[in-house]
């Protein structure tokens, strides 16, 4: 990852949490996001998502709702703030890390 990218996610308040061949796991607060690599660029980004008490959830819609889904079939709905945060999260990174659209 080059300095420069580096500076804007700690400006952010996003966190390098794990980082594995070809791949870095991105945090802030609650929220994470898994984004290939490949060198100091990135290629793209997985869904975001929130720990839940039932763990790793991801936003889905289901019915023109937001619905925080985990593993094991554990879904509830998200809230307005929830949602919101995931958002800001995704776009944040898209954009710092030039994934944006």
């Amino acid at each position: 990852m080059s300095p420069e990218i580096a500076a804007r996610l700690a400006d952010l308040n996003i966190q390098l949490a794990a980082q594995a061949r070809d791949y870095c796991l991105f945090v802030r607060g609650n929220c994470l996001a898994l984004a290939q690599s490949a060198g100091e660029s990135f290629t793209s980004i997985g869904a975001s998502g929130m720990m839940t008490e039932n763990g790793i959830a991801y936003l889905v819609w289901r019915e023109g709702h937001p619905v925080l889904a985990a593993h094991g079939g554990h879904e509830q709905p998200a809230t307005q703030e929830e949602l919101e945060t995931v958002r800001r999260f995704s776009e944040d990174l898209k954009l710092t890390l030039g994934l944006a659209e």
